[in-house]
């Protein structure tokens, strides 16, 4: 199944939204006003003495892409008077509802997206603290760096300056025509919402100290689409220099998942695109309001554009690049769930038979069958409940995550961890919804079908341990093991934040993969975290030669 169809699948099983009890408006019964200076002038945040943390929400990074930016990289910004007041989160990408676990707390939606927030522990003697830019997730169609499972609240007070990006993201954020790459300057077009986080980067690194930050110290993290967008950050020339570590929670752009495809092929999508929706050029494209772009792209059922090998933002591919050594060379921490996607996915609603299994493995690798079947067990209904999750999960994925740190760990000299989240998430706050199937929730109803019982951590679960927000989600009915949980992974990404490393005292040891290792360490992440020896990474070697990524 192919990456797209998997994210429609997720769209569709996810439910209602995330609730929080946070809001920018809350902490201003804490707050007072405070003030700093960055390259473009003053801004106005908030102190807040209840954590004695600043916050600085809303602080535009780059021109507003609207009119004739539309479909242009980022601009710079230029100086303003006076003091601009960065108190209230900005607005979100232009975006449909299309995953039930997103709960935006900005202020609204619009072209005019461009918006970075800071959360910082400093005084007026700090300087030189560890810097985290976190990137969401939303397969580039969806997401906002003001949800409250991305708050950077936790991690700044463990010391850690905690930024949150917006980018653009569908039609607006990554597609790609002819008569675009025509008049740019370097002649491509597409992967504009890259370029907003490269120009994010930028930003960071020029007024970070502003906030007590280290521009030296700046470690990139994303999950899902923000973890492939961390991939794609680290393999740019354009960000040489800005990167002191990147964390990268289940996704690369490595096929199958969401790889960055030719120019050419971008461009013919665009141009495809254009012609059902009425042979527009490109100068009536940029006459349309937001709402009519939006409605066109709507109409054509697509699901985003792909990020594009450019020769600006990305000259090859990921392993292309990784191989000749010209990715960033710096440690990378990086991992995925457990149970990804459930394994019906793979086995399309039928039953987990023995036969069943093997018949899709036929169906899905006629030239490979007997060796995939040697590679999952499937004796037993449990046993192809198991394989089919892995299948499932690695293809939409865990595999070119796997591939990512294989990579690197093989071409660079820097530390490479990985994880495994395995952390069965407790009973919903709400006894009238179920659990989606990949995360979210549904409204339970007379013909629902029942959800199977969990066999793992679902994709998108880990976000709010890993950053010490299971506070602000109100809908599972968190426990002292979650809180455990938390507490571990999140001091593992503070330390390695901080260090480049995720050890520290109170923590299992947590040895870095060498690059021969047949069977390298991982930290699986669970009540009882511990280190294991991967045991199926067999099965990623057979992917690699399926999927051509050698």
């Amino acid at each position: 199944m192919k990456i797209r169809s998997i994210y429609i699948l997720l769209s569709i099983l996810h439910g209602v939204l995330y609730f929080s009890t946070m809001s920018a408006k809350g902490q201003s019964n804490y707050c007072f006003p405070v003030q700093t200076t960055i390259q473009n002038g003053t801004i106005e945040g908030l102190y807040d003495t209840k954590t004695n943390l600043q916050y600085y929400f809303g602080i535009p990074f780059a021109k507003p892409p609207v009119g004739k930016l539309r479909w242009k990289a980022p601009q710079p910004l230029a100086k303003w008077e006076g003091v601009k007041e960065t108190k209230k989160f900005g607005a979100r990408a232009v975006q449909g509802v299309v995953f039930g676990d997103m709960n935006s707390r900005s202020n609204g939606i619009n072209e005019d997206c461009l918006y970075l927030n800071v959360w910082t522990p400093a005084t007026r003697k700090s300087s030189g603290l560890p810097v985290l830019v976190y990137f969401f997730g939303g397969g580039f169609v969806a997401g906002d760096g003001s949800e409250p499972r991305y708050d950077g609240a936790s991690m700044a007070k463990k010391g850690i300056v905690s930024v949150t990006v917006n980018y653009r993201l569908n039609i607006f954020g990554f597609m790609a025509h002819p008569d675009l790459s025509a008049e740019s300057p370097y002649k491509s077009s597409g992967n504009y919402g890259l370029l907003d986080q490269a120009a994010a980067l930028n930003w960071v690194k020029k007024n970070i100290a502003a906030f007590g930050g280290d521009p030296n110290k700046i470690t990139i993290a994303g999950e899902s689409a923000g973890s492939i967008a961390v991939s794609l950050l680290m393999s740019s020339p354009m960000t040489k220099g800005l990167i002191a570590g990147a964390i990268g929670e289940s996704g690369a752009g490595i096929n199958p998942t969401m790889a960055p495809v030719p120019l050419a092929e971008a461009e013919k999508q665009g141009l495809e695109f254009a012609a059902k929706a009425g042979n527009y050029t490109l100068k009536q494209f940029r006459d349309m309001s937001t709402r009519e772009i939006f409605e066109l792209y709507n109409e054509s059922k697509r699901f985003g554009f792909p990020t594009v090998i450019d020769g600006y933002f990305l000259p090859k591919t990921l392993p292309e690049i990784f191989n000749a050594k010209e990715q960033a060379q710096i440690p990378i921490l990086v991992g995925w769930n457990s149970a990804e996607i459930p394994g019906m996915a793979f086995m399309y609603g039928k039953p987990y038979t023995a036969e069943n299994f093997t018949n899709r493995i036929r169906i899905t690798y006629p030239n490979d069958s007997e060796d995939v079947l040697g590679l999952y067990p499937h004796a037993t209904a449990k046993e192809v409940e198991l394989s089919a999750t892995a299948l499932a999960s690695e293809r939409f994925i865990s595999y070119s995550t796997w591939k990512w740190f294989d990579l690197q760990r093989k071409n660079s000299s820097q530390n490479v961890y990985r994880y495994l989240f395995s952390k069965l998430r407790p009973p919903l706050t709400d006894q009238t919804l179920a659990p989606g199937l990949a995360g979210g929730t549904l409204r339970k109803g007379n013909n629902q079908p029942k959800m199977p019982e969990p066999i793992g951590a679902p994709h998108a679960c880990e976000i709010e341990y890993c950053m010490g927000n299971l506070g602000l989600i109100g809908e599972y009915v968190w426990t002292a093991d979650d809180y455990k949980v938390s507490e571990t992974i999140e001091n593992f990404f503070a330390n390695f934040i901080k260090t480049g490393n995720p050890n520290g005292t109170g923590l299992p040891e947590w040895p870095a993969a060498g690059p021969d290792d047949s069977n390298p360490p991982v930290m699986n992440i669970d009540t009882e975290s511990k280190v294991v020896k991967a045991e199926t990474d067999c099965r990623f070697l057979f992917h690699d030669k399926y999927y051509k990524n050698k």
